[in-house]
């Protein structure tokens, strides 16, 4: 589907969830994509920030942010990264529990770049990043 694989970071705590866009992605086509997993707050900004065990990790092209975990949460977490320098580019998605929560969110959270509802399947994520422009009209990068 994308003329080259996306690195995609996913900082979600349920399971299910997890589980879902695995699912969601394999069945369309887009396991060609490497999405990296992380439970909180604490531990995306360290993968972002390539810190102890994620010292050597991708720099994500995406970033799909839950906002309520335990530690430090989806509010802080797209704080400091759109107020960090080398962080502030790389476009974040955030997740909402329903469809009713995405305009309160999008208010609440002006430097999301994109927020679409629980659980994410491949449509909305191929949504946002075209609106992002991660990919073009045609599936590719």
């Amino acid at each position: 589907m994308f003329s080259q694989s996306l690195e995609i970071l996913m900082v979600e705590d349920n399971c299910a969830d997890v589980l879902l866009v695995r699912e969601h992605f394999k069945d369309n086509d887009m396991l060609g994509n490497n999405l990296h997993v992380v439970k909180d707050g604490v531990e995306a900004l360290a993968f972002l920030r390539r810190e102890g065990e994620y010292s050597s990790v991708p720099k994500p092209d995406i970033i799909l942010l839950d906002l309520n975990f335990p530690r430090k949460d989806g509010r802080t977490v797209l704080h400091e990264i759109k107020n960090d320098d080398l962080l502030r580019e790389i476009p974040v998605v955030l997740l909402a529990t329903s469809v009713h929560d995405i305009d309160y969110i999008r208010i609440e959270n002006p430097n999301a770049d994109w927020c679409v509802d629980k659980p994410v399947d491949s449509l909305k994520f191929i949504s946002a990043a075209r609106s992002i422009g991660l990919i073009s009209e045609k599936g590719s990068n």
